[in-house]
């Protein structure tokens, strides 16, 4: 039986890869840990086992980092005039995907394993790792250095709803501005307006 539900599992991956898209389970928004105890709980992991996380932990990571939390479209970090300028790529083993909040699913942009090129020997068995990518257009017109420092800003609040999630969930997680840019850039098809700020590697503490 659990061969079959590993070959089922597989299967979908396929499928979903194929149809670009990998839908996401619904994102559970109730219980975890108080958050005063995921504040006092809250550190940098840098050593992780291999093990994946679920598709539900993912899910839920993902809206708790930076999803829609109300009708209007506004989301669980706030961002400067509510310009949602910080996109968050999802680099797996099976490839490389955006983050569709609204639709709360991910869309696939790179059908190859670029997780290597997010971290350093420390963090590179991590399953999953967090890109944050701030999308100057979305800030409009004015001078980059402004506008970078602001996305720099929001980035950080989503940040942190990583860090406590992954606490609350028994996730070890660990942020680092150090990426292998230049190639990401071009491996994510990022246009020269959108720039890496931060990454993120998501899994379990290694024992």
């Amino acid at each position: 039986m659990k061969k079959y539900c590993v070959l089922s599992i597989e299967l979908l991956t396929c499928y979903c890869l194929i149809g670009q898209t990998l839908e996401l389970p619904v994102p559970h928004k109730t219980g975890g840990m108080p958050l005063m105890e995921a504040l006092a709980k809250r550190t940098t992991i840098r050593a992780y086992d291999t093990t994946n996380i679920s598709m539900q932990q993912l899910s839920d990571l993902l809206w708790a980092s930076f999803g829609v939390n109300r009708p209007d479209g506004k989301r669980t970090a706030p961002s400067a005039n509510n310009k949602q300028e910080i996109d968050i790529y999802v680099l797996l083993k099976k490839g490389a995907y955006v983050y569709d909040a609204p639709d709360h699913k991910l869309n696939l942009v790179a059908q190859e394993d670029l997780r290597s090129q997010a971290a350093d020997q420390r963090f590179a068995n991590a399953p999953v790792q967090l890109i944050f990518v701030a999308d100057l257009a979305k800030r409009g017109d004015g001078p980059e250095e402004g506008k970078l420092m602001t996305a720099n800003i929001d980035c950080g609040y989503i940040s942190q709803n990583t860090y406590l999630f992954c606490t609350s969930e028994g996730l070890a997680t660990g942020a680092r501005g150090s990426v292998k840019r230049d190639i990401l850039t071009s491996k994510l098809n990022l246009r020269p307006d959108q720039k890496i700020l931060l990454a993120h590697s998501v899994g379990y503490p290694k024992q």
